[in-house]
């Protein structure tokens, strides 16, 4: 008897589980089977872009541009970069690995390397050779990224009968996000105007439909033109006057005003470089994504391909000219022509629903320090080699004479170690005596040695988002946070590279296949995207993972 009344005990908790467990099944999103899979997804990351433009300059978008993504997509309004610094070579890795430079190793756009006793440049690779051009600039490869992408996942989900193609303007801009397995990645060659690849991609020329776009020769032909105004003057509210102190100067005008004679300009600037600093670069790099879906035949089946596109002149821009610029809101304006030119491009050649787009930027960026102090808000400017100077003489006094820094890079300190242990002085007694010294100089709000970087878990704050931006082998033995405002700079435009909010918050939109239209404030992480792509996707997480899936987007 006893038995039997077990036996019916059990029987009884079974059938009150598996309801309960079948409906579990059925809402929760991540294992959702009546998904259907996009035929393109378009991975869009806009340098250098602000949530507030998409506000600021909201009136002057098209009703088929940024306009159809906000009214038909998905927002994640509040959505931050999670470690320092917050430049593109860490943005573009971030973003496509799911996970953090402490983790994939892109910890800045260029750092000093120990080992080497040199800088080395997130995307350099000497061991390739350039294809489509005879200059240097396709020496590069995605090799000093630690960790897999969610491009190379979905390669290795559809056994590489995917297509994924990486464009920008920036070469670490295309390379980074392709990852490490895709069927091609292809950046701006400044010298001659035209798309190149890298050796690495196996290939020993470029493909025949690039081949075909270059001889287009539309470089030449958007230089041969003028940057004027989408709009009359007065209708660009959002802007400082069109001429201000901070702003850069093109060589051959005597100040920052329209038009921009690219023509003219042209000779005494660079040439073809002097494109990517102007919304000419964006529209190009709009024309090539066209070419490319075109050449590949991207999103003509059901086995899924990935277009990742960066548009990097609103960086060149926004650099020089400041988020208050004329120029800057110009450039969004045209940027918004470019993004519903694609997006009607891609309702023709994939179909309407049949494609996902996201956009998301690899940073943001501060307000021009010179502009803040006019309105009575803090800010400043540092320079590099005073802060430099300052220590070194301080490391001098104390521990004698000597070569105690070997490099000051992006907001960190490498030490001489030989130098150290040839003097017999404890590594962490060295760095805690520099971090003391480092909080005096001007303008500094923290400063932490790399011990602390190693031995402490900080769960928030800015601690924390240096800690996740520290990569063992790869950062230096003192890290330091500026004040909210500071920079380094010479008082001309702006730039990033902090864990503030005016640098870490980005806009995240999401359009298109499986997305409904809503709006999130819940607090997001950039390292989430590639983990919510994975679950949409159904691929393996990328390797080095560390995000979260975006639940009410998957629901």
């Amino acid at each position: 008897m006893r038995i039997h009344h077990k036996r019916i005990c059990q029987l009884l908790i079974i059938f009150l589980i598996i309801p309960f467990a079948c409906q579990q099944n059925q809402n929760d999103p991540k294992i959702r089977k009546d998904a259907k899979k996009p035929k393109l997804v378009v991975g869009i990351v806009v340098d250098q872009f602000r949530p507030d433009y998409l506000t600021r300059y909201y009136e002057h978008f098209s009703a088929n541009g940024f306009k159809r993504i906000l009214t038909n997509g998905y927002q994640n309004k509040n959505t931050h970069f999670n470690y320092i610094p917050t430049y593109t070579g860490p943005g573009h890795a971030s973003v496509y690995t799911g996970a953090t430079p402490k983790t994939h190793g892109i910890i800045a756009n260029d750092w000093y390397d120990r080992a080497m006793g040199e800088k080395v440049y997130c995307a350099e690779d000497t061991s390739v050779h350039t294809i489509g051009s005879e200059s240097k600039k396709g020496l590069m490869s995605p090799h000093r990224m630690l960790s897999s992408t969610i491009t190379d996942e979905l390669m290795l989900a559809t056994n590489f009968k995917s297509k994924v193609i990486g464009l920008a303007i920036k070469d670490r801009g295309s390379i980074l996000p392709a990852g490490h397995t895709p069927t091609g990645a292809y950046w701006y060659d400044s010298s001659t105007g035209d798309f190149i690849t890298s050796s690495y991609y196996d290939r020993k020329e470029l493909p025949e439909w690039m081949q075909q776009f270059n001889a287009r020769k539309l470089s030449d032909k958007y230089l041969d033109s003028a940057w004027t105004l989408s709009l009359p003057e007065e209708a660009y509210t959002q802007s400082t006057a069109d001429a201000m102190p901070y702003e850069s100067v093109f060589k051959g005008k005597d100040q920052s005003v329209f038009p921009y004679d690219l023509k003219e300009l042209r000779k005494d600037n660079g040439n073809f470089g002097l494109l990517p600093g102007t919304p000419f670069g964006n529209t190009l790099s709009t024309d090539v994504a066209i070419a490319a879906i075109e050449g590949e035949q991207m999103g003509q089946d059901e086995i899924t391909d990935f277009l990742a596109l960066s548009y990097s002149s609103t960086d060149y821009i926004g650099h020089g000219f400041g988020p208050r610029s004329m120029e800057v809101e110009d450039t969004y304006i045209k940027l918004d022509q470019d993004i519903e030119r694609l997006l009607n491009y891609l309702d023709e050649k994939v179909g309407e629903g049949e494609y996902l787009v996201f956009v998301t930027a690899d940073h943001a960026c501060a307000e021009v320090p010179s502009y803040m102090l006019s309105k009575k808000i803090p800010a400043g400017y540092y320079r590099g080699r005073e802060y430099k100077n300052a220590i070194e003489n301080a490391l001098s006094e104390k521990y004698g004479a000597g070569d105690w820094i070997e490099s000051l890079s992006n907001e960190q300190f490498f030490l001489n170690q030989e130098l150290i242990a040839e003097k017999k002085i404890k590594l962490d007694e060295i760095r805690q005596f520099v971090v003391q010294q480092v909080l005096q100089l001007d303008g500094v709000a923290q400063a932490y040695s790399a011990s602390d970087m190693q031995q402490s878990e900080f769960t928030e704050g800015i601690a924390s988002a240096l800690q996740m931006g520290y990569n063992f082998k790869r950062s230096g033995d003192v890290l330091f946070v500026l004040e909210p405002g500071w920079f380094h700079g010479s008082g001309i435009g702006t730039t990033h590279g902090s864990g503030y909010n005016y640098d870490s918050h980005v806009p995240l939109l999401w359009f298109g296949a499986g997305i409904e239209a809503g709006a999130s404030y819940k607090r997001q992480s950039i390292d989430d995207i590639a983990v919510t792509l994975s679950f949409l996707l159904d691929t393996k997480l990328p390797n080095g993972a560390t995000g979260e899936p975006i639940l009410e987007l998957l629901k």
